[in-house]
């Protein structure tokens, strides 16, 4: 029977198991085909906001191909380090892309492009800064955790540091959600017949995703809730079940229900930073208020903007059937 150097040699880096390095050739390529499906769709649909999930499924493909060049190096520290840090932190990117997609649904299926009085873009920027925090704090406890000649000690308090940051990240997840079931309420009521149904695919998505990641935030507490002694972290079976597949199925989801696609067009990413001033921060309506884009509403405090009064005047404007015009906002249209 061939002996396993990360079993046997006194210099691994493996906390005394022996890895399966075909199961890592197996969710090396599983990962590096979502990782292209992912980044021709981003091309596709020409998404930015896509390249996030382009790049956490880059993550998880690169985790697990340094996993197997520290398999089959198994005293060099800095192959272990990176496959550890990757697959730890890349379900953040996932989840940040999350937060990305659910802001982009608030603007696109609601009226005012609002939740609870947060404008769509306002939201997404919050709760992806929030997920930095979780990032920053969990990258700084598992880097704690995974360096060579540490004490028990060491090693605890760079874990229990991980595990408050997965914490927050927990907590984020459950706000986010509760706004979440907020905007469903708002979209069903406000989102016309034809786009709804596609809406609340995607909507379920995110929570299916949600779940998973959760799934995976539990595995993760109970894992390391006893150091390395709770035995979980020589058992790799439980990785790939409760941590792996959860994200491969999590990035498989966005692959067969990409935003991009539910939400195509130029017409449907945020207004820019410019045009939101020149209507007014304030005013600027969802994609739901009708038609294309921009749109605003008339605040008592303020007027039709420079943008688009100097739009009315210029002799190629389309003139609108005074009879038709919809007060509750003023809508500019394409050329």
């Amino acid at each position: 029977m061939t002996k396993c150097p990360a079993n046997t040699d006194p210099n691994s880096q493996w906390p005394g198991f022996c890895p399966n390095i075909g199961a890592a050739y197996l969710f090396a390529i599983l990962f590096g085909l979502v990782t292209c499906a992912h980044v021709a769709q981003a091309i596709i649909h020409r998404k930015g906001y896509a390249w996030v999930i382009s790049m956490a499924a880059a993550w998880q493909t690169l985790s697990y191909v340094f996993r197997i060049l520290s398999i089959n190096n198994v005293t060099n520290e800095t192959w272990y380090i990176i496959w550890f840090l990757l697959i730890l932190l890349a379900p953040l990117l996932i989840n940040a892309f999350v937060y990305m997609v659910l802001g982009r649904m608030v603007y696109n299926f609601t009226v005012k492009a609002k939740i609870l009085g947060i404008k769509a873009w306002r939201f997404t920027l919050l709760f992806v800064l929030l997920d930095i925090v979780a990032f920053i704090t969990q990258a700084a406890g598992a880097s704690m955790a995974s360096g060579t000649n540490l004490t028990h000690a060491q090693i605890f308090r760079g874990l229990h540091i991980y595990m408050g940051g997965i914490g927050l990240q927990w907590l984020f997840i459950f706000c986010f959600t509760f706004l979440a079931i907020r905007f469903q309420k708002e979209m069903t009521r406000e989102a016309s017949p034809a786009e709804k149904p596609k809406a609340l695919r995607l909507l379920y998505v995110l929570y299916a995703v949600l779940i998973l990641i959760s799934i995976r935030i539990i595995f993760r507490l109970i894992e390391y809730s006893q150091g390395y002694s709770s035995g979980i972290p020589v058992h790799e079976a439980y990785q790939y079940v409760f941590d792996s597949t959860m994200m491969l199925v999590a990035l498989v989801l966005f692959n067969i229900f990409h935003p991009g696609r539910i939400m195509p067009g130029k017409e449907s990413d945020f207004p820019s930073r410019k045009e939101r001033k020149a209507l007014g921060k304030n005013n600027v309506m969802g994609r739901a208020a009708g038609g294309a884009l921009p749109l605003y509403e008339v605040s008592p405090d303020a007027g039709v903007s420079d943008t688009a009064v100097s739009a009315e005047q210029n002799p190629t404007y389309p003139k609108l059937d005074q009879s038709n015009v919809s007060y509750g906002y003023v809508r500019e249209f394409d050329h």
